[in-house]
């Protein structure tokens, strides 16, 4: 087995693309601006909060971070926020998995536009493959068990995804571009308030004529090709400063030709693919009360996963998975000055879900639902503005399962005078088996409608530590988690594995500003976990790490943005010829991005970028290719 660290090979390629930084402008230059401190964050509490306030380790990508790296596929960029892991079976639009702090792809819950878009077809998780950037105005990811205020498929944490919401003047904007492997890109977009409705709307796709799913140094040559169409739309309307309705909707359809699969082999090329149909929409209506400091929020959220399997343009199988979600919302603030300054923020929720999954196939078929009520509290305390203590407690009604109560601790403490945060979380999780683990069947499976639910208990504590004058911002991060009662496939059926997985590792990030037009981004993460017999945990790599160097000159007409991520050493398994398994050992590398752009003019830009720089060859699923080097140019508009 090959040392875990950093191989030589990797190691240089990493630290002599760190080397590559655009030369910084003379001392004389304009000084950097501070960083800002104050940014608020919606998914730890499920209301805005300052960072300053949050225990939970949370990490926030921003619109223009998509547009300075040009990302097309929000996966892409999740590549690089600490404790998280994304494995993609082969090029654009394979399987794409998300994995935090070690949990299985469907132990992290997954939001758009506050919609639970995990589909309960398809093990109850969400399939990144087929999420485009275009739009998205803001990213979350929320780590650690997160069960008492987001119950099940939280026990890895919550990825929120929002998009963009219509502001000021009407706009119009729009990008076309295209590159190698007969790829292409492009998105509309308007967006303004008229007064007292605010409206905004996109329509997209891309499309790539791809290279072979199964590895191409296998001897397998066929490309497969990917092509997606995603629209979405959200109309808001204040009729009352103290009443707020808002509605969104949206739609992805798309074909991804793929190959076959046989024991013994791996992916070979074949004729295999998938098209598929989703469907996201919410609405709801907000109204405070007393000055703003009761706030209270009812909406309905409902996604429709349809998913269809081919072997040429023949339908083989197919799933249709539906989450109906109905929820009520209540934020009490008040503050009071007995003893100390003290900020109490009290939360109920109340919530019912049911999910349904319906599948079939030649020799197999089942329609199976599941409903849930759930009641959750939150108080929140903030002393002399500097301590910040959180408790939160969830209540389960499950129709299926024996009830369950979890909750979560956290603590934040603000040192101004040095920069200093200290924080600390405690939480416990829960994820319920999905209904094909239950009920589903095919030729080689059976479901086991005997299982119990898994549970987590997960614990963190970290600093965040401004220095150099509020430009540099570093963070640390150690977790220690443990899941029991693991479902795990047994080749037949499913079972709860006896004893616990444990979890740890450590998170380091960092932000910096040098100078005005520089910006520099880095995280590190170490996760040895093992499961519950002391084996390392597959496609989870004990080591991963990224560097994001963007910089703007030419008068701020110009930007160059160098992409680095390093992907340590995994373990996969692969099948056999009778379908047991084995593990494998996929090799570290390294992936370089470089992206540029020009402005010529008020309105209008030329760009271009370079993705997998060195034509690095690499898996991240065993047996499956990527898609090389490749280059893009394009075109944005606005008006």
């Amino acid at each position: 087995m090959r040392d875990p660290s950093l191989g030589s090979t990797s190691r240089i390629a990493f630290f002599c693309a760190a080397a590559l930084l655009p030369l910084s402008r003379p001392a004389t230059a304009q000084t950097a601006p501070p960083i800002q401190l104050d940014e608020v964050v919606v998914t730890p509490n499920l209301t805005p909060t300052e960072t300053r306030a949050v225990g939970s380790a949370v990490t926030v990508i921003d619109s223009t971070e998509l547009d300075e790296r040009q990302v097309r596929v929000v996966s892409d960029v999740l590549r690089t926020v600490p404790g998280v892991t994304v494995g993609r079976s082969g090029p654009t639009g394979g399987l794409t998995q998300l994995r935090l702090r070690g949990a299985e792809a469907n132990q992290t819950l997954v939001l758009i536009d506050g919609i639970e878009v995990n589909d309960p077809a398809s093990g109850s998780e969400f399939d990144f493959a087929h999420l485009l950037a275009q739009g998205v105005e803001r990213i979350e990811v929320l780590r650690g068990p997160q069960s008492a205020l987001y119950g099940s498929d939280a026990i890895g944490g919550v990825v929120n995804i929002v998009t963009k919401r219509g502001t000021g003047a009407p706009t119009v904007a729009g990008f076309a571009e295209g590159g190698s492997q007969g790829f292409a890109s492009g998105a509309m977009s308007a967006g303004g308030a008229v007064g007292k409705f605010d409206y905004y709307a996109s329509a997209g796709g891309l499309r790539t004529d791809g290279v072979s799913s199964a590895a191409a140094w296998n001897g397998n040559d066929e490309a497969d090709g990917y092509r997606n169409l995603t629209a979405f739309g959200k109309l808001g309307f204040q009729p009352l400063d103290i009443l707020r309705l808002d509605a969104v909707g949206r739609v992805t359809d798309y074909r991804a030709e793929s190959d076959d699969f046989l024991g013994g082999v791996g992916p070979v090329d074949g004729d295999g693919g998938s098209e598929g149909l989703q469907l996201f929409g919410r609405v709801d209506g907000r109204l405070a009360l007393f000055d703003g400091r009761w706030r209270q929020r009812v909406g309905i959220a409902r996604s429709h996963f349809d998913n269809d399997y081919l072997a040429g343009d023949v339908v083989t199988s197919t799933s249709i998975g539906d989450r109906t979600k109905i929820d009520y919302q209540s934020d009490l603030g008040l503050t009071s000055a007995f003893l100390v300054p003290a900020r109490h923020d009290l939360t109920l929720l109340v919530e019912h879900q049911r999910d349904a999954a319906d599948t079939a196939s030649s020799y197999s078929a089942f329609d199976r639902s599941v409903e849930q009520t759930s009641l959750a509290g939150q108080y929140r305390l903030g002393l002399w503005d500097d301590l910040f203590l959180t408790g939160s407690v969830r209540h389960d009604w499950n129709d299926r399962f024996a009830d369950d109560t979890t909750f979560r601790l956290t603590a934040a403490y603000t040192f101004d005078a040095t920069g200093t945060k200290l924080r600390a979380s405690y939480g416990t999780g829960v994820k319920n088996p999905t209904l094909f683990e239950l009920y589903g069947y095919t030729d080689t499976y059976r479901g086991n409608p005997d299982l119990t639910p898994e549970s987590a208990q997960g614990w963190d504590v970290g600093v965040d530590q401004w220095v150099w004058r509020e430009r540099l911002l570093l963070q640390a991060t150690y977790f220690n988690q443990r899941i029991s009662d693991l479902i795990q496939g047994t080749g037949q059926t499913s079972i709860n594995v006896a004893g616990t997985s444990t979890i740890q590792g450590v998170e380091l990030g960092l932000m910096a500003t040098p100078l005005a037009d520089l910006t520099l981004r880095g995280s590190y993460t170490y996760t040895p976990g093992e499961d519950a017999t002391g084996r390392r945990l597959v496609r989870q790599p004990a080591h991963q790490a990224s560097l994001d160097v963007d910089y703007r000159f030419w008068h701020d007409r110009a930007s160059i943005n160098l992409g680095v991520t390093y992907t340590g050493e995994q373990q996969d398994l692969f099948y056999n010829a009778d379908y047991t398994t084995r593990r494998v050992t996929l090799d570290d590398f390294v992936l370089i991005d470089v992206a540029a752009t020009y402005d010529i003019g008020p309105n209008a830009q030329v760009y271009g970028r370079v993705e997998n720089l060195l034509d690095t060859r690499y898996e991240e699923v065993a047996g499956y290719g990527s898609k090389g080097i490749g280059i893009v140019a394009g075109l944005k508009l606005a008006f």
